[in-house]
């Protein structure tokens, strides 16, 4: 297969701009400390549908119907360790809640703003 000078110019541009884009993406999950407090964590889809033993669709329908709170990051949706707390303690049993907390603990500091 044979690719002329142009095409190769225009394919390699396409690539610069995804690359571009993918390592904006990149910046943005490496400066969380930035944007977020230092106990605040962050959880993506995958590690949601792990946590509540659900599956993605099933975390898209919380999505759409407000039960969940979300963000994205280029077409990534991530979850603020807080608003899975919060959707947990609302939405899940008794168990489920347990052993979210186990693996993501309040910060001291937390616990005083609750009560």
């Amino acid at each position: 297969m044979y690719i002329n000078n142009d095409d190769f110019e225009t394919w390699m541009q396409k690539l610069s701009k995804k690359l571009t884009e993918i390592g904006q993406d990149l910046k943005s999950l490496i400066n969380t400390s930035d944007v977020f407090d230092e106990d605040e964590k962050i959880l993506d889809n995958q590690d949601m549908a792990f946590l509540l033993k659900v599956s993605k669709r099933t975390l898209q329908r919380y999505r759409s119907d407000g039960k969940l709170r979300y963000f994205m990051i280029g077409h990534k949706t991530y979850y603020r360790v807080n608003d899975v707390r919060e959707f947990v303690r609302e939405h899940a049993d008794v168990q489920t809640y347990r052993n979210f907390e186990r693996k993501h603990p309040k910060a001291k500091d937390e616990d005083k703003t609750d009560e």
